[in-house]
């Protein structure tokens, strides 16, 4: 389960961070209202694994659709075009 505590809890931050773990985030509140988040390293860095692999994902899809719009080429046209053979 997630803590939510307001930001002016970071004076005591060794004690906030205790908090954070994996499976824990910590959000911090403004005057009320969501604002900060703090995670494990390892979290973001998974975050930012999957937000590529979904923009990879987007990009794809979209290749594809205008690879079935203007037309595919062959292997060896692809080849040429990337000046692998002549």
């Amino acid at each position: 389960m997630p803590s939510i505590m307001p930001i002016s809890d970071l004076r005591n931050y060794t004690e906030v961070l205790k908090e954070v773990d994996n499976k824990n985030r910590v959000y911090l509140t403004r005057n009320g209202h969501g604002a900060y988040t703090i995670m494990t390293v390892a979290e973001a860095d998974e975050l930012d694994r999957i937000r590529a692999a979904r923009s990879l994902a987007a990009d794809l899809r979209r290749a594809e659709a205008r690879a079935n719009r203007e037309g595919w080429i062959d292997a060896d046209d692809f080849d040429r075009e990337m000046g692998i053979i002549d």
